[in-house]
């Protein structure tokens, strides 16, 4: 017959009491015991596999010590392992379980789903988008804590997280810029949605840094899927005076880049650099050469958005914050310098470039 372990077993083991312990093992707020002390009794409790009472601390705290995550189309997105790890990891580390739910984009089913989880009596919930967009806060959540994820609202009296779009293309530009390139096209987004306008605003903040006057006709907008990348790309790459690179709104669109400059006999990265943008490994890492990407970072805005909202349910009362989250260069083989400029052509024969 297996002992169960109990809180009094962990504190005669580490030699101090029963309240000590109780401080040390508390998840779900500042703990008013010494780190070393801390650590020396977690170490002690795993060793002797100790596992808290869950419910009965749920039971004192009035609370579950259930979130709840509703989605609309992230279950079925390549991006949902990481968005939906990460807040798992942030609500497992402070004793919580999170419940997803996926509407599919059905308004009346997402509805059936947040009364669901208020059934259940989740402590709080993350409101979640597949992209970043704006969205109504709806008014079945009532005043349950809720944090957005990957979207924002006019209300900013709700917290919300998404990536910083303009920083991403930002950085995307300066890394083009670096390998040497002044003539650099844009495949941008058709859809008006914040990542759109933000990285638009981005490429744009970045020529004018380094002095490079925005060109309008080098921004091309379409689907932003491969066909469409590589429609705008064929476009772009036309011209007499084309772009030695490319930043492209997402990998998709850069995959179809890829697929206009082969058409054009254009080699990557040695005629043509590319940039994309999500990180979206089956196609990045897939591409040859590898794609340079600014990665759009899932798993730590799934990780701030619980545990902000884990913040705002132990600590109520906290000014909302409006996150913005940093997006790091994947750097793979598209990106080299750009070409030597081609010999012209006049009337007294071939001369070379200014």
């Amino acid at each position: 017959m297996v002992t169960k372990v109990g809180i009094r077993d962990v504190a005669k083991a580490a030699g101090v009491s029963v309240t000590t312990v109780s401080h040390a093992l508390n998840t779900t707020g500042g703990s008013r015991v010494k780190a070393e002390t801390q650590e020396h009794i977690r170490a002690i409790a795993k060793d002797l596999g100790y596992a808290p009472n869950r419910l009965a601390s749920g039971l004192r705290n009035q609370r579950s010590q259930i979130l709840g995550l509703v989605s609309d189309e992230i279950t079925t997105t390549p991006f949902a392992g990481a968005m939906i790890r990460g807040a798992q990891d942030a609500a497992y580390e402070r004793g919580y379980v999170l419940m997803v739910v996926n509407s599919g984009g059905d308004p009346e089913l997402e509805n059936r789903e947040i009364r669901t989880l208020q059934q259940h009596q989740v402590d709080g919930i993350v409101y979640a988008r597949m992209y970043h967009q704006g969205v109504s806060f709806p008014a079945e959540l009532g005043t349950l804590p809720t944090v957005l994820l990957d979207a924002v609202s006019s209300d900013e009296s709700i917290s919300s997280v998404v990536p910083d779009e303009v920083a991403a293309a930002e950085t995307a530009v300066e890394a083009l810029i670096k390998a040497g390139h002044t003539r650099i096209g844009m495949l941008n987004n058709a859809d008006d949605i914040p990542a759109t306008h933000g990285r638009l605003q981005g490429y744009r903040n970045t020529l004018g840094r380094h002095g490079l006057g925005f060109t309008p006709d080098l921004v091309t907008t379409g689907v932003a899927d491969t066909q469409g990348g590589r429609e705008a790309a064929l476009e772009l790459l036309s011209r007499p005076e084309r772009p030695t690179a490319l930043f492209c709104f997402s990998d998709r669109v850069a995959m179809g880049a890829y697929q206009a400059a082969s058409v054009l006999g254009l080699r990557i990265p040695e005629d043509l650099s590319v940039v994309g943008t999500d990180n979206l490994e089956l196609i990045a890492a897939a591409l040859w050469p590898g794609l340079t990407t600014v990665a759009l970072p899932h798993y730590e805005m799934g990780r701030w958005a619980v545990t902000r909202l884990l913040d705002d349910i132990e600590t109520p009362g906290s000014a909302p914050v409006q996150e913005k989250v940093s997006c790091p260069l994947i750097e793979r083989g598209s990106v080299g310098p750009p070409p030597p400029e081609p010999l012209r052509l006049s009337p007294s024969g071939l001369v070379p470039p200014h």
